[in-house]
């Protein structure tokens, strides 16, 4: 990734004493865009990080994981804004370039003073560390680093120039499509306007962090930030390139949020339910929200049972329009349920098969209109109440 360096330290934050402590440098001040949490509860570095981005210019990012600075009242503002300081003075930059993230335990006061020692550290270690570094640096319950790259090509003046798109993001737990529970950081090479940036950002993450769920929690601390510097020299300034562009970055949130619910909590496969037919888009969403958040549907899954009244259930109940004798239901190609009459158990059998898969897709045609969307969402295990149990001891 040409222009960007990153890097990933232990600031002993983490009682594991893990790496805690991340940095993005952009080597020079680049356009921005960012979503923050629609939770009316919110961190310290969200409430910082709104007025950073009015702007729409960012050179460095700094993310701690281990603590969310989340109701940590004045004092947590005040630290958020010395970490701005911190990182502006080591970089020699503007503080109005810097934007924090914190993600972890809720309520307990930001360890300010082991960041403050360790913050030239990080600077320093820009130079030999790599993405991975920083990935591993922002996780939490994470079991994996979530990173994903991307490259296009456009014409600039008459020359091909190519771009890359590289993302990495951290979710696990507290995962529900309200923007996206997760922390996600995105940079690019090319050239392009904050404002078509907020455009392009905010359209790639109602297609991806906008339809995954694990366990319906919406976080305090959501962002998703993307930077592009330039320095690939392929610029996007017209429907073509913009259209390019787009396809790229829908294509890496996508990537990234699918494997925030495939590192779910617990979770042991990923199921994606379309809902089409719908009278309305608007009814197609809500149908498939409500499936994708059912505890029982998710259990049933888990449990490997195409269980598919849980599914016509929770249509019913999404406030959607629903005629339950115009469903129609499939397990992967596998037709379940026809005008709202089950197959039979030889049906049911194909089906079950299906559910042995890592993946899966179900389509639910409600055979009303031509609305349809779609959602991704993973089991529930008992190690999800394990997890949860466990997360503050």
């Amino acid at each position: 990734m040409k222009g960007f360096k990153f890097a990933g330290i232990c600031a002993g934050i983490k009682k594991s004493r893990s790496l805690d402590l991340g940095l993005i440098y952009s080597e020079k001040p680049a356009s921005a865009a960012a979503l923050f949490t629609q939770n009316q509860v919110v961190a310290a570095p969200v409430i910082l990080g709104r007025k950073t981005m009015e702007k729409g210019m960012l050179q460095a990012i700094l993310v701690n994981s281990g603590n969310a600075n989340c109701f940590t009242g004045t004092q947590g503002i005040a630290h958020a804004e010395q970490c701005v300081e911190l990182v502006a003075k080591a970089l020699r930059i503007d503080p109005e370039h810097v934007l924090v993230s914190s993600t972890g335990v809720i309520g307990a006061p930001l360890p300010i003073d082991k960041i403050e020692a360790k913050i030239p550290q990080a600077v320093r270690s820009l130079d030999s560390c790599t993405i991975a570094d920083f990935a591993g640096a922002i996780l939490t319950t994470d079991t994996c680093t979530k990173m994903v790259s991307r490259n296009g090509k456009i014409n600039t003046s008459g020359e091909e120039k190519s771009f890359t798109v590289m993302g990495v993001a951290k979710g696990s737990g507290m995962i529900r499509p309200d923007m996206a529970t997760m922390l996600s950081y995105i940079v690019t090479d090319a050239d392009i306007s904050s404002s078509l940036l907020k455009q392009a950002l905010t359209h790639a993450a109602s297609r991806s962090f906008n339809r995954i769920t694990v366990d319906g929690d919406t976080s305090t601390n959501d962002t998703l930030v993307c930077m592009a510097n330039g320095a690939g020299q392929a610029v996007i300034d017209n429907d073509e390139s913009f259209g390019v562009f787009q396809a790229v970055l829908d294509e890496v949130c996508y990537e990234l949020a699918k494997k925030v619910v495939k590192d779910g909590e617990g979770a042991t496969k990923v199921a994606s339910i379309t809902v089409k037919g719908a009278l309305t888009q608007q009814d197609a969403f809500a149908a498939a929200e409500a499936i994708a958040h059912s505890p029982l549907t998710k259990t049933a899954i888990y449990g490997q049972d195409p269980n598919w009244g849980r599914i016509t259930a929770a249509a019913g109940r999404s406030g959607a329009t629903v005629d339950q004798n115009k469903m129609d239901l499939y397990f992967g190609d596998i037709l379940l349920v026809q005008n709202g009459q089950w197959q039979g158990k030889g049906a049911e059998e194909k089906a079950a098969e299906i559910m042995k898969k890592d993946e899966i897709s179900i389509v639910l045609d409600l055979n009303l209109g031509d609305g349809q969307d779609q959602f991704l969402f993973c089991d529930f295990s008992e190690n999800y109440v394990k997890i949860n149990a466990d997360y503050r001891s």
